[in-house]
């Protein structure tokens, strides 16, 4: 931010000690003598003083024509008579330091060296004779500019590094409040998958029972009580899947808490059972051995399973509908195929949301999922899982310690 833009009271009070300061140290510079005798400043010095202190006024808008100005103020002390010391030219010493501070190296180095050429040049125009001790005052005069140059540059340097150092921890606290808020919709993302995959699938299956109850009312009351006592068992199933989903969105990763197991391939078989006793023939079978999954893939298989025939009961006219498990080293392979005709569009087009779960949940496990008619007829979901290599190795361990105990 510009100098201009700061001022504030505080700025103001700095800026005015600042030339008040200056001011002063130019009239003690002026008080000494050449003979090391002490005289009362003169109208001119006084003048002299007054007019580089207010100069430096401008030292944040035109640092370098500042310096320009001191400069040449500063010349004017030989001929004026005055000592040439860093008291005298103090006005140009704090205009280096302004120079150092606001513009490039190249442009600060040439206009200081220039300075300090034509302070000492001023000097030597006006001496005829110098003493060792002229000189040294020389020296003092010439590198007085320089010294306060190379604080400013020093300070330079560090308010870059604070600036640097309070523009990281900006961009972290960015970083951080993007990671929140992505890790926030993804949970939300989390949560309405699992409450699909469960109110979905539920809702229907008591649809479906319920239907079959009232069809068989009038007609077998019998059977029908049964399909009611089903309905009941359904939203039983249901309320305890909801409390294991619960359960498992408070975990920190896809591991189900121990005491409320999540859904996994295990509860396949009620699952399809559910399905036979609302009117779907539904069989399964198993390609290869089969193996106990990670947490993530046994739920993602199950959930698989679970929509398919959700969407078989819902948008289908179909029979009976077949499920297959293919069971290899780093894969297992989820397909589900019934015979009827669908009313939905392929997944890619779909505009529900099961399936769009279903694609999240096995991309996510770098995993695939297709669905779509086939040409013969009928509807099919295949799914590709990919399974852990330490996995894969343990159960190939666990059937050579099988084989080898036998």
């Amino acid at each position: 931010m510009s100098y201009p833009e700061q001022m504030t009271p505080w700025v103001t009070w700095r800026e005015g000690a600042i030339v008040t300061t200056a001011f002063l140290v130019c009239l003690l510079g002026s008080v000494l003598q050449v003979d090391d005798t002490v005289a009362p400043p003169s109208v001119a010095a006084c003048l002299l003083a007054a007019t580089s202190a207010a100069v430096t006024l401008a030292r944040h808008r035109a640092p370098v024509a500042t310096l320009a100005v001191t400069t040449v103020l500063g010349m004017l002390v030989a001929p004026l008579g005055l000592l040439p010391t860093p008291l005298t030219i103090a006005p140009a010493v704090i205009s280096a330091y302004a120079v150092a501070m606001r513009t490039e190296r190249r442009t600060a180095v040439a206009a200081l060296l220039t300075s300090a050429a034509l302070l000492v040049a001023s000097t030597l125009f006006f001496e005829e004779n110098l003493s060792w001790e002229d000189t040294s005052r020389l020296v003092t005069v010439a590198s007085s500019p320089l010294v306060a140059a190379v604080l400013g540059r020093l300070a330079k340097h560090r308010q870059a590094q604070l600036a640097y150092v309070a523009e990281r921890a900006l961009r972290a606290e960015t970083s951080r409040d993007s990671e929140a808020r992505r890790k926030v919709g993804e949970e939300r993302i989390r949560i309405a998958r699992e409450l699909h995959d469960l109110v979905a699938h539920q809702i229907t299956l008591a649809n479906a029972q319920a239907n079959v109850a009232a069809h068989l009312f009038s007609t077998r009351p019998d059977q029908a009580r049964t399909s009611l006592d089903e309905v009941v068992e359904t939203t039983r199933q249901a309320l305890d899947e909801l409390r294991a989903t619960v359960g498992l969105l408070r975990q920190s990763d896809d591991a189900p808490a121990p005491h409320e197991p999540a859904p996994g391939l295990a509860l396949v078989p009620t699952l399809l059972e559910s399905f036979r006793l609302a009117g779907l023939e539904v069989s399964m079978h198993h390609d290869g051995t089969a193996g106990p999954l990670p947490p993530a893939v046994d739920l993602t298989a199950y959930r698989v399973i679970q929509e398919a025939l959700t969407n078989v009961t819902k948008h289908a006219a179909a029979r009976s509908a077949d499920v297959r498990l293919s069971w290899e080293r780093e894969r297992v392979g989820i397909r589900i195929i019934n015979d009827g005709v669908s009313s939905r569009t392929p997944l890619e087009h779909s505009p529900g949301y099961g399936l769009i779960g279903l694609r999240e949940r096995t991309t996510a496990l770098g995993g695939s999922l297709t669905a779509g008619p086939r040409p013969e007829g009928g509807f099919i979901v295949a799914a590709e899982l990919p399974l852990p290599v330490a996995g894969s190795g343990a159960r190939t361990t666990a059937r050579a310690s099988d084989r080898e105990g036998r």
